[in-house]
């Protein structure tokens, strides 16, 4: 799928991801991982700001975002958040930043789209200074074989119709990276993957 394409999938999800931040989904594993994140802050494909309810007020935000409405609801969302907040429309694939840039970055739900997520996550390793974090929740293949097998039937139409894979291996990807893996916690038959690296 070309990344035009991808896009508008995106953002024809918007008001959908503004409704689940409304209702802080997934919140008990979001505040897990992500009340971790400190000083300069990277959220790539930050989407609506599901995750803004969990930041710290001191943080410094730069959001990261290919679609155009979802960006709009993101910047719409951090009104109401005490953090400062700046906003780019970019995608994570083809930006460029300069190395050590960040203290945190985060990832939240976004590997399943990248085109190669190993090349994104060697991107976190130079822009994210050396005693750093990189935090990541993601979903993946599950654990649960019965499951794994219906997330691999089903990632065709899933990829075609929301645009994200169903049954990457989350955990392969981490490790073929130039990340230090510190702590992995995997959820809800092993499908959630909460991750926490360093450069």
């Amino acid at each position: 799928m070309d990344r035009q394409s991808l896009m508008k999938k995106f953002d024809k999800q918007a008001r959908k991801y503004d409704k689940r931040r409304k209702k802080r989904h997934g919140n008990q594993f979001r505040q897990q991982i992500f009340q971790e994140a400190k000083g300069k802050v990277l959220e790539v494909a930050i989407g609506s700001g599901l995750n803004f309810p969990f930041y710290s007020r001191d943080i410094e935000l730069t959001g990261l975002d290919f679609s155009q409405e979802m960006l709009k609801t993101a910047q719409h969302a951090a009104k109401y958040y005490p953090f400062k907040a700046t906003f780019i429309q970019k995608d994570v694939e083809t930006i460029e930043f300069s190395e050590n840039s960040f203290d945190t970055i985060i990832s939240s739900a976004s590997l399943c789209a990248y085109e190669e997520p190993v090349d994104v996550l060697n991107n976190f390793q130079k822009w994210c200074n050396p005693e750093g974090k990189i935090l990541m929740l993601e979903h993946g293949v599950s654990t649960n074989k019965c499951f794994a097998g219906l997330q691999k039937s089903l990632n065709p139409l899933a990829f075609r119709v929301v645009g994200c894979h169903q049954n990457r291996n989350i955990s392969e990807i981490v490790e073929k990276s130039n990340l230090k893996l510190i702590k992995e916690e995997r959820y809800l038959a092993g499908y959630l993957y909460l991750i926490w690296a360093t450069p």
